[in-house]
């Protein structure tokens, strides 16, 4: 995700532009199931991995359209956008401004497509109060890990928040000049801190310039989502980003190594790029990931 949403209290900077593109119109063909091609099976069993998107994948579209695309795409795990326009017509978003109301209608749309909310973000609330109401939020979904960049003066708070709501915080990578551009930055977060770890963006570290199977062995154990995503050019913080197996980046080589490191979490295929269209693309990255499972269980 390359802009961070910092906090409920400036969402409407984040979100200038989102909360109009639901009238865009969208592609008839996206709506077609594909069970045949996205079927989750016994290799997210026995590796315990499970394949999600996260939700910015649809940042041009409402809440409530993502997840029928999500849904079109044989997906049943979602990393929800933080500030994602809630409904057509609504300026509601996602986060704790929901009210009572829109709460049980995001909670009754979920459970009509049997789609859970594993994570959100990317957040980085500015102070206690923020952290209070996002973790709150995320206890109310069920989350099992909130991504975010908190501030270096906030590791001990939030890591202690963290262990009283028994969600994890996983650290993500933006690209340079981000305060968590590298494995290291994330290493100094978490040493100390058992209830902070990281999300594992592999396009960010190509950009960046570090080959992603450097970084996981350097977080080895940490690592508790991974943000798939595909880019066009190695070492290029403007690098575009592309759909997975059509860019630069190994990914075989990437779940082998966290096969390896046993591994237990969530995959979020967040695509930045084809906006309008792009069921089609998180389709073939599903089957993608599937094939390349049923290879490493071999």
């Amino acid at each position: 995700m390359k802009r961070l949403v910092s906090s409920i209290l400036f969402f409407s900077f984040v979100v200038i532009g989102f909360s109009s593109c639901g009238s865009e119109p969208q592609d008839k063909s996206e709506g077609t199931k594909a069970a045949d091609t996205t079927a989750a099976k016994a290799p997210e069993i026995i590796l315990n991995w499970k394949i999600g998107v996260q939700t910015w994948t649809f940042r041009m579209f409402t809440f409530e359209e993502a997840l029928k695309k999500v849904d079109s795409a044989g997906v049943k795990n979602i990393e929800a956008f933080w500030g994602q326009t809630l409904f057509k017509g609504s300026k509601a978003s996602f986060g704790p401004g929901m009210s009572p109301a829109d709460r049980a209608k995001v909670k009754e749309l979920l459970q009509s497509h049997g789609i859970q909310i594993v994570a959100m973000g990317v957040i980085a609330p500015s102070n206690r109060a923020e952290w209070i109401k996002a973790f709150d939020l995320a206890k109310e979904f069920g989350l099992s890990y909130i991504t975010a960049e908190p501030l270096k003066t906030q590791w001990d708070m939030v890591d202690s928040l963290a262990g009283q709501y028994g969600i994890k915080i996983a650290i993500h990578d933006h690209p340079k000049p981000n305060a968590y551009s590298s494995p290291d930055s994330v290493l100094a977060a978490v040493k100390g801190h058992p209830n902070i770890g990281a999300c594992a963006d592999v396009g960010h570290w190509s950009r960046n310039g570090l080959n992603p199977v450097d970084c996981l062995k350097q977080l080895e154990g940490h690592i508790y989502g991974v943000h798939l995503k595909d880019i066009v050019k190695f070492n290029d913080t403007n690098a575009a980003d592309t759909a997975v197996t059509k860019g630069v980046i190994d990914f075989p080589a990437i779940f082998q190594e966290l096969k390896r490191q046993n591994f237990s979490g969530m995959f979020s295929i967040e695509q930045e790029s084809n906006w309008y269209h792009s069921v089609p693309d998180v389709i073939n990255t599903v089957k993608f990931f599937n094939e390349q499972l049923a290879k490493l269980k071999q």
